[in-house]
């Protein structure tokens, strides 16, 4: 008996479904061309900060004299004396300790706390957990300038008002709602299995949340954080009210240079770099856990 092939009539054939045409334009235009036009959209994001850097690397004269590309076509018009003028002027490298001593605690505070209560929100029982979380929730629509005054007043009445200490529990205060929210969703896709197997083992819940828990919501507190020092290093609003005036944050003291001289534009511009740039740092820093961060939660 010898087996006999099929008219290629009655071979059924796969039919691929057709596509859609954005499909068809994604798929076209993706590659090379995607690739240019995103180097192409981020180097137009990075035109302000570069003018900043140009701007803080020229004189007052020229910077009032033409646009910070004409270095290209001079660039003998480059110098340090901007910086040597700014890091002559106390108050505003003082500011930069100042605005460290706000951001780092800050971040800190609200790190710690908002990993527990996401812990906490998540994996523990206890009377009335979900409606203290919607309350939490709740908190996220509240605009910071609605507490303002009434923080002002509590924070007079306490003898915090224009204190280090005040405007750290400011932007705690405010900080973690945001922190809770994000880290108790992180946690809650932690498998139930694996915290079964801790606690099989003898683990309570202190060494279940430090050995467990936080190394793997490392990706999403890597994420907060930046997210919280970013916000704090370039806050002016709170730092604007709540700050000693006598000893502000960078931001306040830049502010109050241009008060006072109204046109040194050449302070202005290194000053303002020197601030940006140390944000662009952490970011630098910890690029990878926020990254991972950001897909673990569009993944989830």
């Amino acid at each position: 008996m010898t087996a006999t092939t099929p008219p290629a009539s009655t071979v059924s054939t796969a039919v691929r479904p057709r596509q859609s045409l954005p499909a068809r334009a994604a798929a076209r235009l993706g590659g090379g061309l995607t690739r240019l036009v995103l180097v192409v959209v981020g180097l137009f994001w990075l035109m302000p900060t570069a003018g900043l850097l140009l701007s803080s690397l020229r004189d007052r004269s020229d910077i009032a004299a033409s646009g910070w590309w004409r270095v290209f076509a001079r660039p003998g018009q480059l110098t340090t004396a901007s910086y040597d003028t700014l890091f002559g002027n106390a108050k505003v490298t003082h500011s930069l300790l100042t605005t460290a001593l706000i951001t780092v605690p800050a971040t800190v505070l609200v790190v710690l706390i908002g990993a527990l209560a996401g812990y906490a929100f998540a994996w523990l029982d206890f009377p009335g957990r979900d409606w203290w979380f919607m309350v939490v929730v709740g908190l996220l629509v509240v605009p910071v300038q609605v507490a303002l005054i009434p923080v002002a007043k509590l924070f007079n009445a306490l003898g915090i008002f224009e204190t280090t200490v005040g405007v750290i529990l400011f932007h705690t205060a405010f900080g973690l709602p945001f922190a809770v929210f994000l880290l108790r969703n992180f946690f809650a896709e932690i498998p139930r299995e694996l915290l079964e197997a801790a606690r099989l083992d003898g683990a309570g819940e202190v060494r279940l949340f430090t050995r467990v828990v936080l190394p793997l919501g490392g990706p999403a507190i890597a994420s907060l954080a930046i997210f919280q020092f970013l916000w704090v290093w370039n806050d002016m609003l709170v730092a604007l009210i709540f700050a000693d005036s006598g000893d502000p944050p960078i931001t306040v003291a830049l502010q109050q240079q241009v008060r006072q001289f109204g046109d040194n534009v050449d302070i202005l511009s290194s000053g303002a770099f020197l601030s940006m740039i140390v944000p662009l740092a952490v970011f630098f820093a910890f690029q990878r856990q926020f990254v991972n961060g950001v897909m673990s939660g569009a993944l989830k």
